[in-house]
Parts: C-alpha cells; sequence; structure tokens
C-alpha cells in the first residue's frame, strides 16, 4: 500500500510537561486508525501534528507529494455570517452538487433538519458541529483526520457516519485517522488502534474489542502496571466476549485467548442480588409515569406515554435530538410536571442526575478539589469495600495532583469525574445519566462503567454511544412520535424502526414484511441475536427468581406476593420477546 504520510521521531512539549517523546510512526493507503487514550495524553496534539496544523518541536513529518489531506477539529472555524448551504457546498452550481450521490447523501445524512439559508451564527453548538463535518466530508481527501466526530451526533447519527467511512473509499485506498470515546463507532470503523500513553503512541491491530484482547495480554506480561487496571481491562473484555457475537466473531478477534483470559471472570451485575437491594433502599413503588402527555404551548412533545419503574431497573431511553427524552428523564426526575396524566413516585425515591451541563459545580467553581470532598461523606461502599471519596475520584482516573487544582481550573474530563462522584456520594436511589459520555476518554468511561455494575439503585441512561447502553443497561425504549416503545431488539430495533418510519411506511415495524435488501436482513439478523441475548437474561432472572421464592418464608405473605409480581412481569416480558424473536426468525428466513 503507498504511503500517506509519517512522523519521525517527533517530540512535543509544553511548558509545563512533554506531550509526546521519539514518537515515529506512518499512514498508508488502506489504513483505518482509531486512537485512544485518556484526557491529556496528547491525541489531540498528535492529530494536530500529522494535520500539520501543529509544528513538533524535534523530529520532522513528511507527506506523500500532493496529498489532500482535511481535518475537523473540536472547534471549528466556520464563518458566523455565512448561511449553511454557502459553509458546506460553497460557491459550486446547484446542479453540480445535487448532482452527486455523495453530497447529496452527506446533505440528508447530517444536516436534513437544517434550513439551507439559515446562517450559522444562529445555530447551536451541536448543529454547527454537524455543519463542519458535512463540510469536510464533501470534498476528495486522501486523509481525513476527525477529533471526536460523534461529538452531537445521535445514535442514528453515528451509524450513519460508521457507514459512510465504511464506503468512502475502496478497502486500499484513502486514510483515516479517528480520535472518539464511542468504542461502537471505533470497532465499526477501525482496522487499527493507537494508544497514546506516556509521550508515547503504541499500535493495536483492529478495533476496539481487539485492542482490549492485546491490551490486556500486555498488561499481564507487563507485571509493574497496575493490578487495578488489569483487572478493570479483564472485566470489560468478559463483557466484550459475552456480549454481542457480532463484535467477537471477526477473524481479527482471537476468541481461543479471550476465552483464557477471562475464565476466571464473573459477569459484569449480579442482576439478582443488584435487584434485591435496589428493592430494599426503594420498595416495590419507584416511579409510576401513567397515560401522560406533555405540550408547550402548542408543541405536543409526549403522547399518552405509560412507564412503569420498578427498582433495580436499568433502563435506556433512545430518541432523536429533540424527541422528548429531556423531557421524559423530567417527568422522572419531578422537574417536568404533565399536561395530561399523572406521575406517581414511591415515598423514598431520591433522584441523582448527572446532566449535560455542569451547573452543579458553579456554586464550588472557585474551592479547590480537595476542600470539595472534605464537605462530603467520609467512606462508600463499592464491591463490598469502603473506599474514602478520594480513592473513589482516583478509582474514576482522576489524578492525586489535581486534589489541590481549584474546580474552575478542571478540564471538562475531570469535571465530569468530579460531577458523578458527587452524585453518588449524594446517595441516591434512582441515578440518572444524561448523555454522560460528554467530555470523557475511553479509560474514563471503563472506570465508570465498573463503578455502575456494583450501584444497587434504578438507572435511567440517555446517550448516543451505543456500546454504553449495551454495557450498563437491559432495558432498552424509544420515543417514536410522541409515544413511548419498548424495544426487545435493542439499538438495532431501534435503528430498524427508524429507518422505517423515514422512509414513509404507515406501519412502522412491518415485522410481517421480508426485507428486500442485504442491509435490512443484516439488521434483522442483529436484532434477532440481541433478542436472543435478551431471552437468555430474562430467563436467568425467572431462574433465580424461582430458586429465590422457594427458599422465601412461606409465611411472609407480602414478601411472596411481590415476587409473585416480578415473576408475573417478567414472564410476560419473556412473551413478548419470543413474539418478537419468532417475527424476526420469520423475516430472516
Amino acid at each position: 500500500m503507498a504511503h500517506l504520510l509519517g512522523a519521525e521521531s517527533v517530540h512535543v512539549e509544553y511548558p509545563t510537561r512533554v506531550v509526546l517523546d521519539g514518537v515515529t510512526l506512518g499512514v498508508s493507503d488502506g489504513d483505518r486508525i482509531g486512537i485512544v487514550g485518556r484526557n491529556g495524553d496528547g491525541k489531540s496534539t498528535l492529530l494536530g501534528v500529522l494535520s500539520g496544523r501543529l509544528v513538533p518541536d524535534e523530529g520532522k513529518v513528511t507527506r506523500r507529494g500532493g496529498l489532500r489531506v482535511a481535518a475537523l477539529e473540536q472547534t471549528d472555524d466556520l464563518d458566523d455570517a455565512e448561511t449553511v448551504g454557502h459553509a458546506i457546498v460553497g460557491t459550486r452550481s446547484e446542479h453540480l452538487w445535487a448532482g452527486d450521490p455523495r453530497v447529496r447523501g452527506i446533505i440528508a445524512g447530517l444536516v436534513a433538519d437544517l434550513g439551507w439559508d439559515v446562517r450559522i451564527g444562529t445555530l447551536s453548538g451541536g448543529q454547527r458541529r454537524r455543519v463542519a463535518l458535512a463540510a469536510l466530508l464533501v470534498g476528495d481527501w486522501d486523509l481525513v483526520i476527525l477529533d471526536e466526530p460523534t461529538n452531537h451526533l445521535d445514535v442514528e447519527g453515528v451509524q450513519w457516519l460508521a457507514e459512510h467511512l465504511q464506503q468512502r473509499w475502496p478497502r486500499t485506498q484513502g486514510g483515516l485517522l479517528v480520535v472518539t470515546h464511542d468504542r461502537w463507532f471505533l470497532d465499526e470503523v477501525a482496522t487499527a488502534t493507537w494508544e497514546v500513553h506516556d509521550r508515547m503512541v503504541e499500535p493495536f491491530d483492529g478495533g476496539y474489542a481487539a485492542y482490549v484482547l492485546q491490551r490486556v495480554e500486555r498488561d499481564r506480561q507487563a507485571a509493574t502496571l497496575e493490578a487495578k487496571r488489569q483487572n478493570l481491562m479483564r472485566k470489560e473484555l468478559a463483557w466484550l466476549r459475552r456480549g454481542a457475537p457480532a463484535r467477537t466473531s471477526k477473524p481479527k478477534f482471537r476468541i481461543d485467548a479471550a476465552n483464557v483470559l477471562i475464565e476466571d471472570v464473573p459477569p459484569p451485575r449480579d442482576r439478582v442480588e443488584l435487584a434485591k437491594l435496589a428493592t430494599a433502599r426503594l420498595g416495590k413503588d419507584v416511579v409510576d409515569i401513567e397515560n401522560v402527555s406533555v405540550s408547550y404551548g402548542e408543541n405536543v412533545v409526549l403522547t399518552d406515554v405509560t412507564w412503569l419503574i420498578g427498582p433495580g431497573d436499568r433502563l435506556a431511553v433512545l430518541g432523536a435530538n429533540g424527541a422528548g427524552k429531556s423531557t421524559l428523564l423530567g417527568l422522572v426526575s419531578g422537574s417536568v410536571r404533565p399536561t395530561h396524566g399523572r406521575v406517581k413516585r414511591g415515598k423514598t425515591v431520591k433522584v441523582g442526575m448527572l446532566d449535560q451541563r455542569f451547573a452543579d459545580l458553579d456554586t464550588i467553581a472557585d474551592d479547590r478539589v480537595r476542600e470539595v470532598l472534605a464537605r462530603t461523606r467520609t467512606t462508600f461502599s463499592v464491591d463490598g469495600r469502603d473506599l474514602t471519596p478520594a480513592q473513589l475520584l482516583e478509582r474514576l482516573g482522576f489524578a492525586r495532583e489535581h486534589l489541590s487544582a481549584r474546580v474552575n481550573e478542571l478540564s471538562g474530563g475531570q469535571r465530569r469525574r468530579l460531577q458523578l462522584l458527587l452524585v453518588l456520594l449524594d446517595e441516591p436511589n434512582v441515578l440518572i445519566l444524561d448523555e454522560p459520555t460528554n467530555d470523557v476518554d475511553t479509560e474514563m468511561l471503563t472506570a465508570m462503567e465498573d463503578l455502575l455494575d456494583s450501584w444497587p439503585g434504578t438507572l435511567l441512561v440517555v446517550s448516543h454511544d451505543r456500546y454504553l447502553i449495551e454495557r450498563v443497561t437491559d432495558t432498552q425504549y424509544a420515543i417514536l412520535d410522541g409515544g413511548l416503545r419498548h424495544l426487545p431488539g435493542g439499538v438495532d430495533e431501534y435503528l430498524r424502526l427508524r429507518s422505517q418510519e423515514q422512509a414513509g411506511a404507515e406501519d412502522t415495524v412491518r415485522r410481517d414484511a421480508p426485507s428486500s435488501s442485504a442491509a435490512d436482513q443484516r439488521a434483522v439478523a442483529k436484532a434477532l441475536q440481541a433478542t436472543e441475548r435478551k431471552l437468555d437474561r430474562v430467563g436467568e432472572r425467572i431462574a433465580a427468581l424461582h430458586a429465590q421464592m422457594a427458599d422465601h418464608d412461606p409465611s411472609d405473605y407480602v414478601g411472596l406476593d411481590r415476587l409473585h409480581d416480578e415473576l408475573r412481569d417478567l414472564e410476560a416480558e419473556a412473551g413478548q420477546l419470543e413474539d418478537t424473536w419468532l417475527d424476526l426468525s420469520e423475516q430472516a428466513g
């Protein structure tokens, strides 16, 4: 494969520290490289050096003659005065760009909801981001460099971008470098992974799943690395191996080696034990949303929604931007009142919320982190161990030297870690995570998921990160046309429904209609696999509940009645999943 660019002995340092030291690497035609690493370790610096935006203090970067490079940075340079259309296609005649299927597809995939003549200065940050991404993708480039391209994209937008990048060049042509915390996206687009750490860049074969396997092998061989990080990555590998078959069946993912590494790793969560603890903290009633509609003036957001949330439920909510996800979370938290219907909360419910903003940190902006922690609880129990707030913060990847920093001096990722810690220390029994992946790296996400595995309460998640959704939640719902729909097939079923909805189908489910395209067949196959996994999970919970009922005190009628109610709900869910499985099996042919 032809060489595109290379870096030789690159050294970059800032006034307080060295970021890259002696880095030598190359990019060739056909390379699709995902870049991971902790926030602050130099991922964006590396992209800046390779794109030519930054000049290294030592070393050099060489390019093939005539190489066409485009880079999407975390901030855009769009002109506030120009229109959306001009920012994307410039002065090209309409018949030229409109006649190009690739350009039409990019516009439809990223900015279909934006007016062509709307001024850039009137757009939100997320809308500007999508315009900047569209403007880059419509060009012809040999190498595309993307820094956090999935920020502000919903689940559908992330899938569209992955498919676009997969099809953008022939397999042995073009190059892609991408920094992202979206691990599903990495597995879809990357054939190699670079980890930036300790002033160096270490290459791995394959996407995120393969990287985790190789990282665990490396950590096992390097006895000097911390045992806690090794155990955490082994736990992550165990979930990957036991999770979606499509993720672990790729030839590059060495299944036998993975099985050896995880043979003594338990499942991420003991669902029965967590449900028992959650019930003890919450009681039987958590939040019941019954026949609720919400309108803002003439704008109807939710219509006749019924959602019964129980103790220990781990639920995800999917939906397009503006569909009403935040409104639904507001009904749960109490910040939104229904226009019609009612919301009933259990007497012991205490809601904690990790939102997209950092408003709860504003009041302590001038305080030092150690001063903030000194005012909190002295211990917090995780996996049966009592940890101090500082130890818990360190477990989330917060360096001890930053304990002396003021809150307003922290980076976005550090503020997110502190925000999550303060929410947990407040001891909520219902935890709401609204786009929790913003401003965090993959290591922080892994640590957060590990912490949530042992959290005994009800968990509600809204996120465009499908990896996180599949990892920490057991049941998914979607807001479609103002209503709330259960998704036995998970994210894949949601994407299939949205695709049908956008195609103008009268019946958005149409499970009795055979899929005609290969893409539809793949979507059905994935939904079938997801349904099988959910059936296995529900079956395990039913078996565990039968065992629990057999051991229960027969004179405790109240307790037995509660267990019977739980069993009835689980059996109803299993029946619905079986119906879905049969329908999908017929479609799969």
